[in-house]
Order: C-alpha cells, then structure tokens, then sequence
C-alpha cells in the first residue's frame, strides 16, 4: 500500500517532516517546493506507514486503497512527477528547525490586525516565544478569514485545517478582539501606544475591475462577492444572485474560477450536505444555469487553475467539462 497526495496542499510541508523514508518531495529548500501546487508520494519508496496522513493539517493525503473514483487520477499524477523530476535516494533526513531566540529580553505584546490563515500562523509564530502575548483583531465576528469564507462548501477536507486554528487559539497567551474594525472602532496610533509590535495580515479590501463595459450592469459581479455569498459571509447575503439564466460566463481559469463553475452546476443535493448557507442553497436548488463558460486569455498549458482543482471538476457525475 502507497499513500498519495490528492489536492493541492499546504505550504508548511508537515508530510515531509514526518515521512520516515523521505519519499515526498519536492520539499522545503529543493528546487520547485516554493511554486508548486501540491505534494507528491513516491510510490516505490513510500512503505505505508501513514505519518504523512496523520500529519496532513488538510487531509489532502490518503492510502491508495482508500481513493474514490474521482480520485484515482492523483495516482498517475503523483508517478508522473517522479517520471519528469526523478530523486536520488538519500538518507532520510527529518527536517530541524534552527532554533532562534528574541534579541532582547522582556515581555512583548503583539496585535495581528486579520484573523485568517495568515494571521493565525503569524500568531502561532510569534507564540513559540513564551515572553510574546498575541491579540488578533478582526472586524467580522468569527475567525478564519477565507477558510471559511472562501473555501468552496464542497471542500470540507481543506477547512480541516481550523482543527490547527483552535490548537493555536487555545494557548494561553493568545487572545481574540472580533468585531474590530482596524481604522474604524480602533486606530492605527492605539494600537501602537498598547503594542510592542503591529502586524497587518489582510489581503485586498477591494476587487480589481476588469475596466470593460458592462461590468457594472445587474447579473455581472466579482468573484469575491458570489463565493461570499454562497459561503455565508455576512456582507454578502443581500446580494442579488441571479441564477435564471441558462449560462453563465466566468472571466479568468484559476482555481477559484473553477470552484464557481463547480458550485454553479453541482448537484444542490450533495451541497446540501456540505456547510454552504442556506440561502444560497435554496437559490442554487432552484437554478437554471445548465451551462458555465470559463474565459482565459491564455491557452490550456498556460492555464492558472492547479490540477486538483481541474480533477474535481472533471468528477462530477452530473456535470461535463468539454
């Protein structure tokens, strides 16, 4: 029995560090680990140990005698990338982190101003310093930022990883401020006259315009908008989702393009067993949408979705991708 990697993963290699035969790669400080979209298992080394799965914060990493149809194409994609990038045995060889200190003695209190992935790992970083306090600020009122609100529903494997979230909340020195609006309830200034340190983990407070005409018109938005107001975030449920129309046309081929798409023609019964809103799901029940065109400016290899994403497409049984 092999194990195999079916999705893309996380960037922290957890899977590497545990692997005892050093069979996963490419791995941290090898050539490719920074750009690539996932993890691969080498069958003919792995011995089946499963650390690798255990270790997973996602549960992207399963015995091959566990996949599902959909998920049998990740065993040739993970041989694949031993065929085109082939290791040389070595020694396995566990990954010690170096070992550093603060470069001044004291107590320090640190905000991070974001309460999703970034901010919680930021948090999780600075804790291993027992003389650092962390106080995350956020202005919704729940945690985990685009993990929950930006995640597709049917992709409950990767929000597996708020499991390591309430790990990192529940260490003393860590604290929540929701509802905080940064710049609004509290400056900048407060912040800094209460803290030894501000770090700001928040991405873009605005989505990029395409610059065309028409964009403006009703039935056209951002895909920030439509994948909030499926996932429940609560600035996007008075949104005016029109789902009468036979066929939809989403401008861009990456992944979040494709979890659209995937949404937009998944059968609302499996949905309906995932954590998508309830609004959103009635409305998505009732859909006429039968067709979704997905528009790159770029040819097929030059594509911005990763491979997994294109594999869960592909599964669905009541949807064709031509």
């Amino acid at each position: 029995m092999t194990y195999v990697v079916t999705q893309s993963c996380c960037a922290d290699a957890s899977c590497v560090i545990a692997c005892p035969v050093n069979c996963i790669h490419p791995a941290p400080g090898e050539p490719g680990f920074a750009t690539a979209e996932m993890l691969y298992v080498d069958a003919n080394s792995c011995v089946g140990c499963g650390a690798c799965a255990t270790a997973c914060p996602v549960e992207a990493i399963k015995p091959d005698s566990t996949l599902t149809p959909d998920e049998q194409p990740f065993l040739a994609i993970n041989a694949e990338y031993y065929e085109c990038f082939p290791h040389q045995p070595r020694p396995p060889l566990a990954i010690v982190a170096q070992q550093r200190r603060l470069a001044h003695q004291g107590s320090f209190r640190v905000a991070v101003v974001g309460a999703g992935p970034a901010g919680l790992y930021t948090a999780d970083d600075l804790l291993t310093h027992p003389e650092i306090s962390v106080d995350v600020y956020d202005r919704l009122p729940t945690p985990y930022g685009l993990v929950r609100a930006g995640v597709a529903p049917d992709h409950q494997h990767t929000k597996a990883v708020e499991k390591l979230f309430r790990q990192i909340e529940e260490q003393p020195s860590f604290r929540y401020f929701l509802g905080v609006d940064v710049g609004r309830d509290v400056s900048l200034a407060e912040l800094e006259e209460h803290y030894d340190a501000v770090v700001y983990t928040v991405g873009a407070s605005a989505d990029r315009q395409l610059g065309i005409p028409g964009e403006d018109l009703v039935g056209s938005m951002s895909a920030t908008d439509l994948v909030g107001w499926y996932n429940g975030h609560p600035d996007k449920q008075d949104l005016l989702v029109d789902l009468g129309t036979e066929r939809v046309v989403v401008v861009g081929n990456g992944n979040v393009a494709l979890d659209v798409a995937r949404i937009l023609t998944a059968d609302p019964v499996a949905l309906e067993t995932t954590d998508i809103a309830a609004l959103p799901w009635s409305a998505l029940s009732r859909s006429r949408v039968r067709e979704v065109v997905v528009l790159g400016r770029r040819g097929p290899a030059e594509a911005a979705f990763t491979v997994p994403e294109l594999v869960g497409l592909c599964g669905l049984a009541e949807a064709g991708v031509i």
